[in-house]
């Protein structure tokens, strides 16, 4: 004879298991929810203030909370009067909304960084110029900051008027190393401190770093193309699940209804959604080589 046990006690234990939980891993649970809230706020603040672009922390978690709550609930709305799935999803988009500012704010972060070092050809070589002219790396920075664009114009300023308030070059070539990250960066900032040290030829350095940056910037383009095709392939494989999804939709609209009107359809689709977000960065991950 089988018992039914009715759903609302049923959801009564689950609340309790749940109780009981969090008071256990109460401290791990607060730690965890003070990293995810003011330190990820406090990543976003500090990368931004990387890319010269001051926003106040209390606003980023503003933010935060505006594009998870925000976009959890429209999707909330849009699922009524589905109660069952507009809670589901509202905390799947919930989710996503407070995970995505960060990998999108290191996205820029990266873009900046490769877009200074693409500078650097033309910035080093007017440096180099102009120091065979007479001028002094600082005169030399000047005319960097005049001729060409951000970021390495404003990243040069910033160099210039460290170095009008009493902080040396060197520090202020050591700051720039700090707030762009890169192998030719910290080449460069090296060469400069350590030559201004020692003695030597700054224009040939330059040249030399030039000549480098161009050669690696053609390996990495080599590369690129080479990886471009696998990294397509993953791509259009990562397409075949919605667009067959949405092939059986039209073609036999009953079969695909539970999978949008039942729980377990719902946690078929969100594995389906976080497996295809894993799958892209693995993607990335692999036709990604570092030179």
């Amino acid at each position: 004879m089988h018992v039914l046990v009715p759903h609302w006690l049923l959801g009564i234990v689950v609340f309790v298991a749940a109780i009981l939980v969090a008071y256990q891993f109460a401290e791990r649970i607060l730690d965890w929810v003070r990293f995810q809230s003011i330190g990820t706020r406090d990543y976003i603040a500090e990368k931004l203030q990387l890319m010269m672009i001051e926003v106040p922390p209390e606003k980023i978690l503003i933010g935060q909370l505006a594009l998870s709550l925000g976009m959890g609930g429209i999707v909330f709305l849009l699922c009524l009067p589905n109660f069952s799935a507009g809670f589901f999803f509202f905390f799947l988009t919930a989710t996503v909304g407070w995970v995505l500012p960060k990998p999108i704010v290191d996205m820029m972060y990266r873009s900046r960084c490769d877009k200074f070092v693409s500078q650097m050809v033309d910035g080093l070589g007017l440096m180099s110029n102009g120091m065979r002219s007479g001028l002094s790396v600082v005169q030399a920075m000047g005319l960097v900051s005049q001729e060409m664009p951000d970021p390495i114009r404003s990243e040069f300023a910033l160099i210039m008027s460290q170095n009008k308030l009493g902080v040396s070059l060197e520090e202020a070539f050591v700051n720039l190393s700090k707030r762009i990250m890169a192998d030719e960066v910290e080449m460069f900032v090296t060469s400069v401190n350590i030559l201004k040290e020692t003695g030597g030829n700054l224009a040939e350095t330059f040249d030399t770093i030039t000549t480098l940056i161009r050669e690696r910037v053609k390996v990495e383009g080599k590369i690129k193309a080479l990886t471009a095709q696998s990294f397509w392939q993953g791509i259009i494989l990562m397409c075949v699940p919605p667009f067959m999804a949405g092939v059986l939709a039209q073609t036999d609209p009953e079969l695909m209804k539970p999978m949008f009107t039942t729980v377990i359809g719902w946690a078929i689709l969100a594995g389906v959604v976080v497996l295809e977000i894993v799958a892209f960065f693995v993607i990335q991950k692999v036709t990604k080589i570092d030179v």
